[in-house]
């Protein structure tokens, strides 16, 4: 393997994972394909999500998702990818879709993708109300949220900050409809 890395046939995703070079494969995988192969189980989460729904205006270049396992992160050819542990009663909420490949992706839904962003940042939400979603995070295109949804995964959390958040989260909503 270490020839044929040293060739240019093979890159490295991690240790033991490997892709065909550039011009020896059909099919060039997205980050959020590779993402899913690199650390399994996971999903596509929190950021660089909230980036593909366009909920966020900012780009996102490390592609972040969510694991049952420790966290951890690679770097590699690709870029950085970043996993962060949930414990396995948060481990839902996500969708399989096709990735520009038609390759089935696994990636959290819109509402999913920011209650992990939430609960895995709680001390940047805790007690400030409704203004750090406009203003410090700058949320947009909420119309996609569904709020029943937000709702009942909430819930799954039992966590009372994240029910307080959401409270706001709720206002927020409200305001900008």
């Amino acid at each position: 393997m270490n020839r044929w890395q040293e060739k240019g046939l093979l890159i490295k995703l991690r240790r033991g994972l490997y892709v065909l070079n550039e011009n020896d494969r059909k099919i060039h995988p997205s980050r959020i394909f590779l993402a899913n192969a690199v650390y399994f189980p996971s999903y596509v989460s929190t950021e660089y999500a909230l980036g593909y729904y366009d909920l966020i205006p900012e780009r996102v270049e490390d592609v972040t998702s969510v694991t049952t396992k420790k966290t951890a992160q690679f770097k590699n050819a690709f870029g950085m990818f970043v996993f962060q542990h949930v414990k396995s009663g948060l481990f839902f909420g996500s969708a399989k879709v096709k990735d520009e490949n038609g390759l089935p992706v696994l990636i959290a839904q819109p509402e999913k993708a920011l209650l992990d962003f939430i609960y895995l940042n709680l001390s940047s939400f805790k007690g400030k109300g409704t203004d750090v979603f406009g203003l410090s995070y700058r949320l947009q295109n909420l119309d996609i949220l569904k709020k029943r949804k937000l709702k009942e995964f909430a819930k799954k959390y039992e966590n009372k900050w994240i029910d307080e958040v959401l409270k706001d989260l709720l206002a927020f909503l409200k305001q900008g409809s």
